[in-house]
C-alpha cells in the first residue's frame, strides 16, 4: 500500500513540475517578441502562446512541439498569398481564436491555412477563415477536434477552389459546429473512419456540401445543408449513420439531397429532404435502413438507379413530391412499408389508421421521364393521369411487387429536437 502512495505522489509531483516550467509567451506589436514565428522558436514542450489584437503578417508558420496558440479578440494572420499560412506536425497542439486570410492558391499545392500532419491530440477552434484555397486540412491525424469554425470562401468553380475542411487517412476525428460557406466541398473525407460530423451549417457550396470518399463507420449527426451543388456524397463506404440532418433547396439539374453510390449497411434516419431536385439518389447500394425522414416538395423524393437490395423503407412521410418513387427497371428487392403518402387516395374502413388498398408508388410517367427528359412538360397533364392509372391496375413497366401494404393514413410525427 506504500508503495502505491508513493508512485501516486511521485506522479501528481511530476505533473506539477511540468506545469510550472511551461509558461506563457505574448505577441503583440509593443512586446519583446513580435511575431508569431519567433514566439514557436521560443517556446517549449507545453507552453502557451498568447497573441494579441492586431495583424501579423506572417506565412509558413511551422508548429513541431506540443503548444498552445491562443488569439486574444481574434488577431489577423495575413498570409499575404505567399502559401500555406499554418502546419502543425507534432502531437498535443491547439489553435484558438484566430483570424486568417490570404492563403496561396496553387494548381499543383493544396495549400491551407491550417494544416495538421501526422499528429494526435489536436484541437483547431474558433477560426474564422477567409480568402482560402483549403480551410483545415487533416492528413493521416488522428483522435482530434475541428470545432466552431467559420470559413467563407470565394469559389466560383471546383477547378479553382479548395474544401473548407478536409480529412485525408484520419480517424476518431470530431468535426463539430462548423460554419461553412462558399468553397468546393464544406466537408470532405477520404479514407477516414470513425469520423463525427454534427451540428455543422454548409451553406452556397459549389460541389457538396458534404462529400465521403471510401469511409467507414461515420456519423453525419444534426447538420445543415442548403443550397450547395449537391447536399451530400456518400461514395464506396459503409456502414454509416445519417441522422437528424436538414437537407434542403439543392436545387438544379444535377442537384440533390443525398448521394448514394456503393454505400453498405447504413442507416437514413430521421432527415428532412425539403426542396430538393432529387431527395436522395441511389445506386449500387444495399442493406440500407430508410426511416422517420420526411420527403417534402422535392422533385424526386427517391430515385433508385439500379443494382439495390435489400433495403427498408419504412415510417417515412412521402409529401407533395413531384415523384415520390422512381425505378429504373421492374426488378424489386426491396421492403416498403408503413409510410405516409401525400397521393395516396385510399380507404380505411376499419379505422385503424392504415389504408386497406396496397399503394403502388411508382408511376408509369417517372419511367417515362427517365428515359425522355422532355416528357416532363406534359406532367400534370390529363393524359398523364390516364397511362399511370392503367399501369397502376396492371403494371407493365414498373415493378408489379413494388408496394407499401400497409400506407398510413395520417403523417407521422418525427420528433427532431
Amino acid at each position: 500500500m506504500k508503495n502505491k502512495f508513493y508512485i501516486l505522489f511521485l506522479f501528481i509531483s511530476l505533473f506539477s513540475l511540468t506545469n510550472l516550467w511551461s509558461q506563457t509567451i505574448t505577441v503583440c506589436a509593443t512586446c519583446p517578441v513580435k511575431s508569431i514565428k519567433e514566439a514557436v522558436k521560443q517556446a517549449s514542450e507545453g507552453d502557451t502562446i498568447l497573441v494579441k489584437k492586431g495583424v501579423y503578417k506572417e506565412a509558413n508558420i511551422k508548429i513541431d512541439k506540443g503548444i498552445t496558440l491562443i488569439g486574444e479578440d481574434l488577431p489577423t494572420i495575413d498570409g499575404e498569398e505567399k502559401g500555406e499560412i499554418i502546419t502543425i506536425g507534432t502531437d498535443n497542439v491547439t489553435i484558438d481564436g484566430f483570424k486568417i486570410i490570404n492563403v496561396g492558391v496553387s494548381y499543383t499545392t493544396d495549400y491551407a491555412a491550417v494544416r495538421v500532419v501526422n499528429s494526435t491530440g489536436f484541437l483547431i477552434q474558433n477560426l474564422e477563415l477567409e480568402k482560402l484555397f483549403f480551410g483545415i486540412y487533416l492528413q493521416k491525424s488522428n483522435d482530434g477536434k475541428v470545432l466552431n469554425n467559420k470559413v467563407r470562401g470565394e469559389a466560383v468553380t471546383e477547378f479553382n477552389s479548395g474544401n473548407a475542411v478536409h480529412l485525408w487517412y484520419c480517424k476518431n476525428v470530431e468535426v463539430i459546429g462548423n460554419d461553412v460557406q462558399n468553397v468546393r466541398d464544406g466537408i470532405y473525407l477520404e479514407f477516414s473512419d470513425n469520423i463525427t460530423i454534427k451540428d455543422n451549417f454548409s451553406k452556397n457550396n459549389v460541389r457538396y456540401g458534404l462529400h465521403f470518399m471510401f469511409s467507414n463507420n461515420n456519423y453525419v449527426i444534426n447538420n445543415t445543408f442548403e443550397t450547395n451543388g449537391a447536399g451530400i456524397a456518400l461514395m464506396f463506404s459503409k456502414f454509416m449513420q445519417v441522422e437528424n440532418n436538414i437537407i434542403q433547396k439543392n436545387w438544379g439539374t444535377a442537384a440533390y439531397g443525398l448521394l448514394l453510390k456503393e454505400v453498405n449497411d447504413a442507416y437514413i434516419k430521421n432527415n428532412l429532404f425539403f426542396e430538393n431536385t432529387v431527395g436522395i439518389t441511389v445506386e449500387g447500394s444495399n442493406r440500407l435502413e430508410y426511416s422517420n425522414n420526411d420527403f417534402t416538395s422535392n422533385g424526386y423524393a427517391l430515385k433508385v438507379k439500379g443494382a439495390c437490395y435489400q433495403n427498408h423503407v419504412i415510417n417515412n412521410n412521402f409529401l407533395y413530391n413531384s415523384f415520390d418513387i422512381s425505378y429504373n427497371g421492374r426488378i424489386n428487392d426491396n421492403k416498403f412499408d408503413n409510410n405516409f403518402w401525400s397521393n395516396y387516395t385510399g380507404y380505411d374502413l376499419n379505422k385503424n389508421g392504415i389504408g386497406d388498398v396496397p399503394y403502388r408508388p411508382v408511376k408509369l410517367f417517372s419511367y417515362i421521364v427517365n428515359r425522355t427528359p422532355e416528357t416532363i412538360i406534359l406532367m400534370r397533364s390529363l393524359f398523364i393521369d390516364i397511362i399511370d392509372f392503367s399501369e397502376k391496375v396492371s403494371p407493365v413497366f414498373t415493378p408489379d411487387d413494388l408496394l407499401d401494404e400497409n400506407p398510413k393514413m395520417k403523417r407521422i410525427n418525427h420528433d427532431r429536437n
